[in-house]
Order: C-alpha cells, then structure tokens, then sequence
C-alpha cells in the first residue's frame, strides 16, 4: 500500500512541485503559454477597434455607407469598371481561408517530423500571406483614388468615420499579416536549414500557426463589420 500510495504520488505531482520549475503546470511549453497570452492582450485590441466602430456606425445608421456601393469594383486596371459588389475582397479571404488549411498540414508534418512536408505546406501559406497583402494594397489605393481616406469621405462614404475605422483598423490587421509573412519566411527557412530536425521537434511551426490562424480569426470579423452589415 505504502509503494502504491508512493507511486501515486510521483505520479501526481503537487502545486508547489510543479510550479518549482522544470515542468510546465500547463502541461505545455513556455512559448506556447506566452504567445496564448499575446493572443488574448490582442485579442482586446481588435475587440476595442470593432466595438468603436460599431458604436460610430449606430450613432449615424442613417447617413452610413452600404458596402456594396463602396466596394462594388474589383481595384485591377481593366477590371475597375465592372461593378461586381464583393467579390475581390471575397478572393482575399478565401486567400486566408486558404492558408489556414496549409497552415494545419504544416502542424500536422510538424509532429511526424517530416521536414519536407512542413516546406510543401508552409510555402503556400506563405504565398497566399503574401497575395493577401498585395490585394489590400489594390484596395487601398483604389479607395484612395475614388476619394476616400482617413479625413475625406468619397461619394460612395459620406461619412468621414467610415474612412478613419476602416484604415486604421484593415491596416492593423494587415500590419499583422506583414507580421506573420516574416515569420513565416523565417519559418521555412529555419526548416530548410535543418533547425528543428536538430531541435528535435517543430514546436515553432505550432506556435507561429496559432499566430496565424488567430490573424485568420480577426479577418472573419473585420470582414463581417465592414463588407457584410
């Protein structure tokens, strides 16, 4: 009994064991404490942006621009003229929807340590970081041109907040899409040169993966708030 109850207790260390050091009591690494921590201090941010919006957006629900007439164009020379209401930003978020899925299958080869399975699907999620930025910088300049920026309201705005929210709060998203492009570009070739092999596992693709699909999360709401209600 004695042995058991010795047993047991090995088994199930106590708080003050754990917390001692050398083992997590999360049952998880460090880093991927602290950058859950980083993602929910963000996650206040982004909360704050969209609920001033909204509240901006209620207080002049009458004069406030529809989406479909702001972006009823696709912002490529030669294409302006169709008026095809949502459908580039549609193509930027399937990008991200995209890249959330190659972003998973690199995790996945991560795990079976498979270093040219975490290339295949890291280069791609790369790619697609890459497209998405390119497209918001169409969009913007397009928006620009048309007349709208941060302290002028197009013909299709009217309203001057509609402007300052949308820059602000599409280019803090997409200040961290530039983000998490560096990283990945790091990423890959971390792995090309054999890092994590020497590591012995590919907790950093994991990591930067929660990163990335929390960039991936935002867009859902940003998307929401500016091009669907």
């Amino acid at each position: 009994m004695a042995a058991t109850l010795e047993h047991g207790h090995h088994a199930q260390p106590s708080e003050q064991e754990l917390w001692a050091g050398g083992r997590s009591p999360f049952k998880t690494s460090y880093g991927k404490v602290m950058m859950w921590y980083f993602l929910i201090s963000d996650t206040f941010t982004f909360a704050s942006f969209l609920i001033a919006y909204s509240a901006l957006r209620f207080t002049q629900s009458e004069a406030w621009p529809k989406a479909a007439e702001v972006f009823k164009s696709i912002p490529i020379h030669g294409l302006d003229h169709y008026n095809l209401p949502l459908v580039f930003v549609s193509f930027m978020t399937f990008l991200l929807i995209v890249s959330s899925y190659t972003m998973v299958r690199a995790v996945q080869e991560g795990y079976r340590m498979n270093k040219s399975g975490v290339i295949k699907f890291l280069i791609p999620t790369l790619v697609c970081g890459v497209l998405f930025l390119g497209c918001q910088y169409l969009e913007w300049t397009h928006l620009i041109h048309d007349g709208m920026t941060a302290t002028t309201a197009s013909e299709a705005t009217k309203v001057v907040n509609f402007g300052q929210l949308f820059f602000i709060i599409t280019g803090f998203h997409g200040l961290h899409v530039f983000g998490g492009v560096v990283l990945l570009t790091w990423l890959t070739v971390a792995t090309w040169n054999g890092t994590f092999e020497k590591r012995g596992h590919y907790e950093m693709v994991e990591k930067i993966g929660l990163y990335w699909h929390f960039v991936d999360l935002v867009w859902v709401y940003v998307f929401l708030s500016f091009y669907l209600l």
